[in-house]
């Protein structure tokens, strides 16, 4: 069965082969006859909202041809759901691209996570291409768009890490999530309880909370240690970018946008308000225009006696 029109697939039509990831909430396995496609299971498959998950595959079968190609551009994002019987144990998903990946020492294959590109390079790892500051830069203006977009499309992220989020300087500056089914609706449960993970939450979020502010300020996180290639840089804490990565103008507006984002919660900037400043061109806010005055009336004109005339409708 095709997983291209969202359609459940059924488990035991799978024959699943290498496995490719394992982390807190399931396995990651390549399928025989699905190139590029991946397979993640649920290790506790009767935690799943299945429904939940349906609304994602949903999400993406919705859209324009154009924006769903996009979409499988820049997020791993939950094709289909598999099943067994009445249970729903997982999803299928594209695979990450192939510049997104790098070559171990020992000739294995690692993704390029945002890990990577947080810290001063090491031997270990030392065939990832490290950014100059223009490409760091369009590494960050990459994530905040993508962000932007997702939020518009009404949706809330809640896990956003160093851990989920990979990316490429060949042959542009790019970003792939992964982790997409712990999206959701705004508003709506998640797929599983909220995963949240160390140094990438929101102290002002009242616990187990997953809202668009709280992405926002993950958002703020993710800029600032990006563009400071810090893995615990904060917006409460002193911001120093790399050198050459932002012009005067940039850092000048980043720097107030993290001032924001270090506020109470519920008022961080949103990625449009990133946007501009990344790109240098600040939202202005515009007084309201005040109407003109209106002109003397000399109310001797009206007032009084008027003779008034007829007017025949009759020829």
């Amino acid at each position: 069965m095709s997983h291209e029109n969202g359609a459940d697939v059924a488990l035991a039509s799978l024959r699943l082969l290498d496995r490719v990831g394992d982390g807190g909430q399931g396995e990651v396995h390549t399928v025989e006859g699905r190139p590029g496609v991946l397979y993640k299971s649920y290790r506790e498959p009767h935690r799943v909202d299945g429904d939940a998950l349906a609304a994602l595959v949903d999400i993406r079968r919705l859209l324009e041809p154009g924006q769903r190609d996009r979409l499988d551009t820049e997020a791993a994002w939950p094709l289909c759901r598999v099943t067994d019987g009445s249970r729903v144990t997982g999803f299928l998903m594209n695979q990450a691209p192939a510049t997104m990946t790098w070559h171990t020492l020992k000739g294995g294959t690692k993704l390029t996570e945002l890990a990577y590109l947080l810290r001063s390079p090491k031997p270990a790892w030392q065939s990832v291409a490290q950014p100059n500051p223009t490409e760091r830069h369009g590494l960050a203006v990459a994530l905040v768009e993508l962000l932007e977009r997702l939020h518009t499309m009404g949706l809330v992220l809640g896990d956003l890490s160093q851990a989920n989020v990979l990316w490429t300087v060949w042959p542009a500056p790019a970003v792939y999530l992964l982790d997409c089914d712990g999206a959701r609706l705004a508003g709506r449960a998640p797929v599983l309880a909220q995963a949240d993970t160390i140094d990438w939450n929101d102290p002002k979020a009242p616990p187990g909370t997953v809202t668009v502010d709280s992405d926002r300020y993950k958002a703020a996180l993710a800029v600032c240690r990006i563009l400071s290639m810090d893995a615990y840089a904060a917006p409460d804490k002193p911001f120093a970018p790399q050198p050459g990565v932002l012009d005067e103008r940039q850092e000048a507006a980043v720097r107030r946008l993290l001032g924001q984002a270090a506020g109470q919660y519920g008022s961080r900037p949103d990625l449009g308000q990133w946007r501009m400043a990344l790109s240098g061109r600040e939202v202005i806010v515009l007084a309201a225009a005040k109407p003109a005055p209106r002109p003397p009336v000399d109310r001797s004109k009206f007032d009084g006696h008027r003779r008034r005339g007829t007017i025949s409708l009759r020829d």
